[in-house]
């Protein structure tokens, strides 16, 4: 079914249609987007080819539809100018719906993708025989849950960090369950 999705939805190759993908896109998320996460988003999805891109983003920058900020850090972010937010608006339909929705999802993916990854720290920890997964789950500066787990193997250790990594909420919160739901044995007397 995703190799179909793929077929039905190929690279975006024309930069006209890639200008309205991407203020439809700035306009959804209604923030502003580092220059390295838009390319990813776009180009690293495979939603608009790379030369698409670059010629667009040129050309929304240099035609007032999108505008490149600096924070006071020197990170580099895109903006959508009024000149944008009425692209998006008024042209939207003329890129089918599955492009702009297939382009949207990406981003929210891209975004959960690096909050998990800002609030979840995986480390590999060699040891003689095999390697220790190392967890540490954070929460403003303090480690909720500082872990590790042993794996016999480098890609067994890289498999289990994997998962974890896929739903980190929900490891931790299985973790807490197993914890909180964990009673002492039952010990029962017989009679002889």
């Amino acid at each position: 079914m995703l190799k179909m999705s793929k077929m039905a939805t190929p690279p975006i190759m024309d930069p006209h249609t890639a200008n309205i993908l991407i203020c439809y896109l700035l306009y959804k998320i209604d923030k502003p987007v580092r220059v390295n996460h838009l390319y990813d988003i776009a180009v690293g999805s495979d939603i608009i080819n790379y030369f698409a891109y670059q010629d667009s983003i040129a050309y929304l920058t240099e035609h007032d539809s999108v505008e490149l900020r600096r924070k006071d850090d020197e990170t580099e972010y895109y903006v959508l100018t009024e000149n944008g937010i009425r692209t998006a608006k008024e042209l939207r339909n003329y890129v089918g719906k599955a492009y702009r929705d297939k382009l949207v999802s990406a981003a929210f993916h891209y975004f959960a993708r690096i909050k998990r990854e800002s609030e979840v720290k995986i480390n590999y920890i060699p040891l003689k025989k095999g390697y220790y997964v190392h967890v540490r789950c954070l929460d403003i500066g303090d480690d909720l849950l500082d872990m590790k787990l042993y794996a016999p193997d480098y890609s067994q250790a890289k498999y289990l960090g994997e998962q974890i990594m896929l739903n980190p909420a929900g490891f931790y919160g299985k973790i807490l369950d197993a914890a909180f739901s964990n009673r002492e044995e039952p010990f029962e007397l017989e009679e002889d």
